[in-house]
This record gives C-alpha cells, structure tokens and sequence, in this order.
C-alpha cells in the first residue's frame, strides 16, 4: 500500500509535497528522514515553479510521533553518540523550516507530537483537524521539550505553556490554536480539496487565500476554561510549589494534574521549567534550539531518559524508578548543569 521510502516527495502542479511515511511507527523520525526532509526543502527553495511545500504523514493516525525513541534508548545504553548527531540535524532542520522563504503549510491532522511538532510548528501555515492531537510528552520519558518546543511554548498565553510543557498533557484543535502551535481549523474531510486547490496557487498570497477558504471554527477545547487555576498555580517558583498550589487549589483537575506530576522524571520538570523561563527571555529560536541542545545532551548522559523509555516502551511496565526519586532531592545544581556550554560540541545556530 505505501511505497518503501520513509519520506516520499512529490510535486503537484505549484505544490511540493513531503510526506513522512512510516505509518507503522506512526511516522516517528528517523536521522534519514531527517536529511531527506532537509533535502526537499533545498530542491524547493531552487525550485521557481514551486509555490508552497506541503508536509503530511502517511496513514489515519497521525503526522508525526516524535523521534525514534527506540534507537535513542539502545544508543544511550550503548554508549554511543548517534542521537548527539540526530538531534544536531534535526534542530538545524526545524530552524530551516521557521526561515523557509516558501510558504510552508503542515497538515498536523492526528497524532503530533514532540520531533511532530518540529517539522510543522514552526511552518507559516500550521493546520490542525478535529483528529489533532499535538503534544510535547518528553517528562513523562525523563526528557526536556526540544525541537523549539520550549519557545514555543514560552510564547503561549499565560502560564498556559508551563503547563504543556510539565504534563506533557496533549491537546485538540481548539487549544493548539490558543496556545500559538496552530494557526487553522480545517476539518480533515476537507484536505484532500484543500491540497488540490493548493497546487493551483501561483502566490503566497494565493495560497492563504485558499486555505482561508477551507477552514471552519474549531469544536471547543478545554484550557481556555481552566486558565484560573493554571495560571495561578504554575506562576510558583518552584516545581514543589507549583504541586502544592495545584494539591490545594480546590479545582478537581488541579489535584489530578498534581498526580500526573508526581509520577513524571522530577530532575525533567525541573530542568523543563528552568529552559521554558529561560526561553521567555531568549530572542530567537536559533538560541532557544542553542539552548535545547545542551539540554539533549545533558539528558542523553543522565539516568531518567534511559530508565524512562525502558518504562515506557521497552518493558512497558510503566513504573519508572526515578533518580532522584522527588523533587526536592533535585538540586539547582543538578539543574544548572543542564544548561552549560559544551565547548567545542555547541549546536551554534545562533552564532551564524
């Protein structure tokens, strides 16, 4: 049904057309697909038949589920460095995407989350569907938000951002366009017309027009009613109190994301809360995507990324035995290491 090519490319008639295909893996990235997506775009930047690049993934469930988390896990046990590389290309792949000079429109119908959200967030046309389900789910594996996700969710209304970022939580239509991940509802009936009537425009100008013509108002979310207590909550300093604001808000909710918390790698949320607010302050994504990497690499080395995924996918036997096992026995210093330059091995984009 789907040919062998994990990234199939194609062009129709002013479209180019990138499509992730490993519908199996739910499209998951690969350092291949990496290079490959890298690689479209250089033939359509060349390209002056081509008006806008379209990224889909292949198959119902999703554009994108992220990195290959498997193959992190083996090169992390191992030893090696192959991820370092994976993660060096990818950064400098979602960072050529936000400086595309084409209109680059993503279609995150489905499923999109973490390495998902950096091959189409940081697009200039970002459509979600009533299937979207975009996410940054890294704490839960004992990892940081990367491929910009920190930026962009530092750009989120409110603590709104913080809150993603922690829970990993994942969001509809609705709450990906309120908190600046998207910015289109189009029902998913609606997009095979809308890519045929993309191929038709001969301008940027041209293809906003089109798309403006197939969007609708998005079903309801869910964040723009609990921004009270969100906001509330997680302006706390510190990862503890931010628990404690949420145990004793009053808000059912609250308590139950308390919960969610507390079961997450506590060095990830505290190492994510630090790099969302230094985010805040950063002023571009190259140093924001400067800063993520240091993260990586940090995580890469540590213990909860491994012991995370063994949890989560490997053994599936979702009880990860952290360590430091609260959050309290993580020290700023713990946290402070995450951040410090790698010397020669720095991601340097925002140095060009």
């Amino acid at each position: 049904m789907y040919d062998d090519e994990p990234v199939l490319l194609h062009t129709e008639g002013h479209t180019l057309h990138i499509t992730l295909n490993r519908p199996r893996a739910l499209n998951a990235l690969t350092h291949s697909m990496v290079r490959r997506i890298d690689e479209a775009l250089t033939l359509g930047d060349a390209d002056d038949a081509v008006t806008a690049v379209v990224i889909s993934g292949a198959g119902e469930r999703g554009l994108c589920a992220g990195g290959d988390i498997r193959s992190i896990y083996e090169d992390a046990r191992a030893g090696r460095r192959a991820s370092v590389d994976f993660w060096r290309d990818e950064y400098r792949l979602n960072a050529r995407i936000a400086r595309f000079p084409k209109p680059y429109v993503a279609l995150m119908d489905g499923i999109v989350m973490g390495g998902g959200v950096g091959v189409s967030a940081h697009g200039d046309v970002r459509i979600v569907t009533e299937r979207s389900r975009v996410a940054m789910p890294e704490t839960g594996i004992g990892f940081v938000p990367d491929v910009g996700g920190t930026r962009l969710l530092a750009a989120a209304p409110g603590e709104l951002g913080t809150h993603l970022a922690l829970t990993g939580q994942a969001v509809n239509a609705a709450d990906a366009l309120l908190c600046g991940l998207a910015d289109h509802y189009v029902p998913s009936h609606r997009l095979t017309d809308l890519t045929t009537a993309l191929s038709r425009s001969a301008t940027p100008a041209e293809v906003t027009d089109t798309v403006l013509r197939h969007t609708a108002v998005a079903p309801d979310g869910e964040l723009a009613g609990q921004r009270p207590w969100i906001d509330e909550c997680y302006a706390a300093e510190t990862v503890e109190e931010i628990i404690e604001r949420l145990v004793n808000s009053g808000v059912p909710a609250a308590k139950e994301t308390a919960a969610a918390l507390l079961a997450k790698s506590p060095t990830a949320l505290k190492v994510t809360l630090a790099a969302v607010r230094r985010a805040k302050s950063l002023s571009s994504l190259e140093e924001a995507l400067d800063q993520e990497f240091r993260v990586s690499c940090r995580a890469f080395t540590g213990h909860d990324l491994v012991e995370g995924v063994r949890a989560q996918i490997i053994d599936k036997d979702r009880n990860p035995r952290w360590n430091p096992a609260a959050p309290g026995d993580v020290t700023d210093a713990d946290v402070a290491r995450h951040f410090e330059p790698l010397g020669d091995q720095e991601l340097g984009l925002s140095s060009h």
